[in-house]
């Protein structure tokens, strides 16, 4: 293992612990501690990509911390690797605030509110050069008591692994990370990448996955539990839309120990061509799909995978703007009674 991946992935965890104790005042001074001044940030849309730590501070740090004031952010799975010659760190977990100010012209709400997270960073001189990362703005949507699309399943806060092992700061066993990487490789590009041969029922989902697998999906998904509720509530609807996907659309692809990720911008592209996926008709429209995906192997087989899916920006290539609807058509969107401020 490179000397500089344990130091990397320390980074990662102490800016996250100092987050709750920064202002909005005091964010731009955080950030130039960990993030290189020419840093290229992948977010999320409506932000997309920021170039520069000024960018960064002012147009995604700064709005945040005003609008979640006594904002945290707890990652509850974190570990390094190498991609192509470069050293990444991969995080995932959940940024938890009061959410005491209007953001992204969602409405606040006065209440405790759960951002998920996936993140990759890339380090330079011992400072993140570039980030990729996808939050998960509709559940944000959704817990204001808004609702943009039906979902296809259960939208819950969604838990770290099972095994509350997941933040992996000192060095691993090569041999386990090795095992890890090519059973995610395996299943993305033997198992997945599949389907147009062989169908969903022969993709051998079961040479992957745990028979209770969890799956824990975007707002508009939702998750999922084992094979079958993964077939039935994700994956053949998803094919059923986009008969013609394509997976594994890698900028990086990381394993260590027992976790894998990868992400990709985009990392799974196709053709909209199915109706009714998140109750939307079939648009003939070319999406490609921001992602981040983090999975957990126990034993020989795949136990957890938390996916993030930039849903604001596949949403908007399928013909619906969701801050649109937000800003110039509020009553295209349900709002529930049981939140209000």
């Amino acid at each position: 293992m490179p000397a500089n991946r344990v130091r990397n992935k320390q980074t990662v965890h102490e800016f996250s612990r100092a987050v709750h104790e920064t202002t909005q005042g005091g964010i731009g001074d955080l950030i130039a501690q960990y993030v290189h001044e020419d840093v290229q940030w992948h977010g999320p849309a409506p932000m997309d990509t920021l170039s520069g730590r000024g960018a960064l501070v002012s147009e995604f740090w700064k709005p945040l911390v005003n609008s979640f004031p006594d904002l945290e952010k707890n990652e509850y799975v974190l570990f390094g690797g190498e991609f192509e010659g470069d050293e990444w760190v991969c995080a995932t977990g959940n940024l938890v605030g009061t959410f005491e100010n209007d953001w992204l012209d969602i409405p606040a709400t006065g209440h405790a509110t759960w951002i998920r997270y996936g993140e990759f960073h890339r380090f330079e001189d011992g400072k993140i050069a570039e980030t990729r990362t996808i939050l998960d703005i509709l559940d944000v949507v959704r817990q204001a008591g808004l609702r943009v699309v039906p979902s296809l399943a259960p939208e819950v806060v969604i838990p770290g692994p099972t095994t509350q092992d997941g933040v992996l700061l000192g060095e691993q066993d090569d041999a386990d990370s090795q095992q890890t990487m090519e059973l995610v490789e395996g299943m993305l590009f033997d198992g997945l990448n599949s389907y147009e041969e062989a169908g969903l029922e022969n993709m051998g989902m079961e040479r992957y996955w745990h028979e209770d697998c969890m799956w824990y999906g975007p707002a508009g998904i939702g998750s999922t539990r084992g094979i079958d509720g993964f077939q039935q509530f994700h994956q053949n609807p998803f094919l059923r839309a986009f008969p013609d996907r394509e997976v594994g659309h890698h900028d990086a692809r990381l394993a260590e120990g027992n976790y894998c990720a990868s992400t990709g911008w985009p990392a799974v592209v196709g053709t909209h061509l199915g109706d009714g996926w998140l109750g939307l008709p079939a648009t003939g429209n070319h999406a490609d799909m921001r992602i981040v995906d983090v999975w957990r192997r126990e034993g020989d087989l795949l136990a957890e995978n938390w996916v993030f899916i930039d849903m604001i920006d596949l949403l908007k290539q399928l013909g619906v703007d969701v801050f649109e609807r937000l800003r110039e058509n509020p009553y295209s969107v349900r709002r529930s009674a049981a939140v209000t401020r």
